[in-house]
């Protein structure tokens, strides 16, 4: 009876556990939504997966976590091409954004307009880089900063 308890007690929280991811998963990727560019030409938003997690390093210790979701602008009928490179569209974003925190990017006021248009300038490029020609922007959809 000593044993059956904790045993009974692991396989309920397990239970509980994967329940619980299983309804806090997160929402399947939805289809591309299209819009009008400004030289009218058809652009389309590829809304990647999952969010970005960068930490601020200061004095060898995680000093705070930057939570950032990203969404790719490409022409239409291009935004297949970015989710089927999308394992190398966050790496190439996690190391522009690494990048950015060691430089600062994330301080202070960091979400004031210049900076932010150094990162999603920044972006863009590493986004033209793996995904080609078709991206026209890169946009910042949410961002938070989590001191610890």
């Amino acid at each position: 009876m000593r044993t059956v308890i904790p045993i009974l007690l692991a396989c309920l929280g397990l239970g509980a556990g994967a329940g619980a991811g299983f309804y806090f998963r997160p929402a399947a990727t939805a289809a591309p939504t299209q819009e009008t560019g400004p030289d009218g030409e058809q652009t389309e938003f590829a809304r990647l997966s999952n969010q970005f997690l960068v930490p601020i390093v200061e004095d060898g210790h995680v000093a705070a976590m930057v939570v950032l979701s990203l969404s790719v602008e490409v022409e239409a009928g291009h935004a297949e091409a970015v989710y089927g490179r999308e394992p190398r569209l966050r790496d190439t974003f996690l190391r522009v954004m690494f990048d950015h925190a060691a430089a600062g990017g994330f301080d202070g006021d960091f979400t004031r307009s210049g900076r932010l248009d150094t990162l999603r300038h920044a972006l863009t490029e590493a986004a033209r880089r793996v995904a080609g020609r078709s991206v026209s922007d890169v946009l910042i959809v949410e961002i938070m900063r989590q001191d610890n």
